[in-house]
């Protein structure tokens, strides 16, 4: 925003400290003057000695004197305090250049203020933080925005080099033709739906109320029980109640999204799917267990990062668009919640979602008014 020019901030400390020093000069002459004159008559008293100076007398010799130095205090006081309000206002100036930088696309900068660990430095230093967050956020749209468009052209060239060879070929299977475009298009529907719910889930937009995980644990393992035996995959719940506030529909999503990701990464047969609600206090937490290959440390960082499916881990159908665990971990930010993945020495991976409890309230958890159940991605 341009605004009209005005006095810089250390002119105007600079008219503080000066006009400080005057009035305290200022006060401290005039308690001299008014101590000195206490003690001194009116009139000149003439003694066999020395005259004796009157009132009129010590102001005539006092007040110059006095101009003079006020004059010089000013003085003394400008050229001071331009130089200490430079001083203190170096850091500042340090901060200003940095923002300038920052402001013109050079997010790597940073201030690194040194010295002691004052106002300054903390500012200095909060600032180096926002920008480093900041930095790695932009990196991370930046990838999104790159495997987003990756993803999404895949469906799209499939599907134009589907209808060329139906254009080149009349006498072509119609039917198998629309059978693979259907499948195609299914994916890309998929891939845009699950754009969208995280694009919610980073805005919470969305209305809160209070949801009880281990209803939510047993609703998507009712659903997804199909897709487990037909995998050979055994599906364990465990837990008690535990209430959170939130939207129903985005938890229920990454309920979903956990139970679905640790019954599609299994074992080829014989696999295990454990869940586990508790309650302490104040947080609530969600734990899926899966059997399967053994993890790095390394991979499962990397598994929380949109189109990030693991390049070690199974692939088959209903794989998913590779947006499930980031689609859990927004959900889980959204709720002010924190999601950790440890790989399990035996093989297998350990998801625990933590969230905030609810507060006390009556025992009837509300579930969704209706609509369909979430899909997951």
């Amino acid at each position: 925003m341009d605004r009209p020019p005005g006095l810089s901030v250390r002119f105007k400390l600079t008219l503080s400290y000066a006009g400080f020093l005057m009035v305290a000069s200022a006060l401290l002459l005039a308690v001299v003057a008014l101590f000195l004159l206490r003690y001194v008559p009116d009139r000149a008293i003439i003694t066999p000695g020395p005259l004796i100076p009157n009132r009129s007398d010590l102001l005539r010799a006092f007040v110059p004197k006095a101009i003079w130095m006020l004059a010089f205090l000013l003085v003394f006081g400008l050229v001071g305090g331009w130089i200490l309000a430079g001083r203190m206002l170096a850091p500042l100036t340090r901060i200003t250049n940095a923002t300038r930088k920052v402001a013109a696309g050079s997010l790597s900068h940073r201030i690194e203020l040194e010295g002691r660990q004052d106002e300054f430095r903390e500012l200095a230093d909060s600032f180096d933080a926002m920008l480093a967050r900041i930095e790695a956020q932009v990196a991370e749209q930046q990838r999104f925005a790159a495997n987003a468009s990756h993803e999404l052209r895949t469906p799209l060239a499939i599907t134009q080099t589907l209808l060329d060879v139906a254009r080149n070929d009349p006498d072509h299977d119609t039917a198998e033709l629309v059978d693979r475009l259907h499948y195609v298009n299914g994916r890309a529907i998929d891939l845009t739906e699950a754009l969208l719910l995280l694009s919610r889930a980073d805005r919470r937009s969305f209305t809160r109320e209070r949801v009880d995980l281990s209803l939510l644990v047993e609703e998507a393992a009712e659903t997804l029980l199909p897709l487990a035996e037909k995998r050979g995959v055994t599906i364990e719940t465990s837990g008690e109640v535990s209430p959170t506030v939130g939207s129903y529909p985005l938890l229920l999503q990454l309920t979903t999204n956990l139970l679905h990701n640790a019954i599609v990464h299994n074992l080829a047969e014989h696999g295990t799917v454990r869940t586990n609600t508790a309650a302490f206090a104040g947080v609530v937490v969600l734990t899926v267990d899966n059997t399967g290959e053994q993890l790095s440390p390394q991979l499962v960082a990397t598994l929380t990062e949109p189109f990030q499916r693991g390049s070690q881990r199974v692939r088959r159908d209903h794989s998913g668009v590779g947006l499930g665990l980031a689609i859990v971990k927004s959900i889980t930010r959204a709720h002010d919640g924190t999601l950790a993945l440890v790989p399990l020495a035996s093989g297998g991976l350990r998801v625990t979602v933590q969230l905030p409890a609810a507060p006390p309230g009556p025992p009837g958890i509300p579930g969704p008014a209706g609509g369909q159940q979430p899909e997951p991605r």
